[in-house]
């Protein structure tokens, strides 16, 4: 395809647009080993743990828990890797895909939804900086505020700078908190007695297999369908595709998985507090903070990059100042105490515009989009449509107890949107 680029240099050490209105051109893509840790670092988030928390108590260790992990991380990853293909293919982000799928006007509905989770995922995360700190390190609530603002400022730095700092914080942070973790499960193994002790363990109250995948895949969903503000800097689709299944497949089951085993083991899904009881508190907030901060930077980021398509604006480093202000409102509001809550709905309604993406892309216009510099139509009627028919069937199939929600989303919004192209005439373009 053809696409606006920007491919203007920027000096050493200066903060950078990161291409927010335009395909990244190929003098700045990156390689595998650049990509697969700033996108592992996005999935290893502490929210990710309490998901395994959530699950894990309520099945048996072996086959259950470990086959409900990996089937959930597959239907997760596999979602966000095709993304990152066409990301790869395109160097477009999900707004600016969603320009085609829903319109010009049309798309700014997905820029909404997208950076609202986000910047709830960041005021989250915030907040649990001061919770954490309160419980394990004896600093005063009344410190807070204070804890609140540092971190929710501090952790968009390298978002601020843009790819480059986002890259060697990764490459630092990713194999450090591998490390961190692997010691820290090997001690709970051994607390527990091994593989036969885990299968001892008592089963908690029953949880639907498919509430438990929704719960899994809605933790980090909304991630995924952002993803390619990443894979977009891949070299080629392909690269794209594995780069995004590794970190989404291995790098988010691995946290589900941390915080099922440490909740069966301690009755504590939080991987820090745990190492706190192992006598290993020092270590467990580096993990905290490395865990946090790499993970922060890359959703602050993807608020700043659906900001920039909302507003038709390249100045995406304003936007991640602006998004952390309104996330330090939310933090100091309590978002975090809404958590399961919010892991159900994102779940439900973020995977359709995925699914509608990938239609667009592969079916109705055989693998290549348009050029952005393209004129295109305010709505794209189809697209809508078929988005909220599918967050209905999501929704109420999610209330029913049928199926698995975020797989009834993709698939749906798929065929509606293929079934509605065909139906619907092709919308007039603007300029």
């Amino acid at each position: 395809m053809t696409s606006i680029t920007d491919p203007s240099p920027v000096p050493s050490g200066q903060p950078t647009e990161d291409f927010p209105l335009s395909s990244v051109p190929e003098t700045a893509r990156k390689s595998m080993i650049s990509l697969a840790p700033i996108l592992a670092g996005f999935t290893l988030y502490s929210g990710t743990l309490f998901a395994g928390g959530l699950v894990g108590p309520s099945f048996q260790f072996w086959p259950d828990l470990v086959g409900l992990i990996l089937l959930s991380n597959l239907i997760l990853g596999l979602y966000a890797a095709f993304l990152g293909f066409i990301a790869g293919n395109t160097g477009l982000t999900t707004v600016l895909m969603a320009r085609f799928s829903f319109g010009s006007v049309g798309s700014r509905w997905v820029d909404f939804i997208l950076g609202f989770t986000q910047i709830g995922w960041y005021a989250w995360g915030s907040a649990l900086m001061a919770q954490l700190l309160n419980s394990l390190a004896g600093v005063p609530e009344s410190w807070n505020w204070l804890i609140i603002l540092f971190f929710t400022y501090g952790f968009c730095s390298t978002a601020y700078m843009g790819y480059k700092a986002m890259d060697w914080l990764s490459r630092i942070a990713v194999p450090a908190m591998i490390l961190l973790m692997v010691l820290s499960l090997s001690v709970a193994a051994g607390d527990v007695g091994g593989f036969a002790g885990l299968q001892a363990q008592a089963i908690g109250d029953p949880l639907p297999v498919n509430v438990a995948i929704t719960i899994i895949v809605g933790t980090f969903v909304s991630g995924g369908t952002q993803a390619t503000n990443w894979s977009r800097f891949a070299k080629s689709g392909k690269a794209g595709f594995i780069a995004t299944l590794i970190a989404f497949f291995l790098g988010n089951g691995f946290l589900i998985f941390s915080g099922a085993f440490c909740a069966k083991v301690y009755g504590e899904p939080d991987i820090v507090k745990v190492m706190a009881t192992q006598g290993l508190l020092v270590w467990g907030l580096i993990l905290f903070f490395f865990n946090m901060w790499t993970t922060q930077d890359n959703t602050i980021y993807a608020f700043s990059i659906a900001g920039s398509n909302m507003f038709r604006t390249r100045k995406r480093t304003l936007l991640v100042l602006g998004g952390a202000t309104f996330a330090l409102v939310l933090a100091l509001g309590g978002i975090y105490e809404m958590l399961v809550q919010y892991l159900i709905l994102l779940g439900t309604f973020i995977p359709p515009i995925g699914g509608i993406i990938m239609a667009d892309y592969w079916v109705n216009r055989g693998g290549e989009f348009p050029a952005l510099t393209e004129p295109q139509p305010a709505f794209n009627w189809a697209g809508i449509i078929a988005y909220v028919a599918a967050s209905a069937i999501a929704y109420f199939t999610n209330a029913s107890g049928w199926g698995i929600v975020p797989l009834n989303g993709i698939v749906s919004a798929l065929v509606i949107y293929v079934v509605l192209t065909k139906l619907i005439p092709a919308p007039q373009s603007q300029s």
